[in-house]
């Protein structure tokens, strides 16, 4: 499964859970200047996760080297809940 498919996984998660969240695959260069309330990055990024830190506003995690095999979302909805929780965020569209 791609970036793609994982981040519409996660919505479709996100909304069973009763939650209206949007979620967007992007580039390392699309999280400066962006309004998110988690950036959450792919494990072949874990090397640039202080520079791209360094240029989010919200918190930033890497997802686990299996994320892809999260066929439905869940683990990938309770780990990005779990960063949020962490970092005190009420996300946009949570209930």
């Amino acid at each position: 499964m791609g970036e793609s498919a994982q981040k519409t996984t996660l919505r479709r998660a996100a909304a069973a859970a009763g939650l209206d969240w949007e979620t967007a695959a992007g580039m390392e260069s699309s999280v400066a200047g962006s309004a998110h309330d988690l950036v959450l990055v792919g494990p072949h990024l874990a090397e640039r996760l202080a520079a791209i830190r360094d240029q989010a506003s919200a918190p930033v995690a890497v997802l686990p080297d299996d994320v892809f095999a999260d066929l439905d979302g869940s683990r990938t909805l309770v780990f990005a809940r779990s960063i949020l929780a962490a970092d005190g965020e009420t996300p946009k569209g949570t209930s």
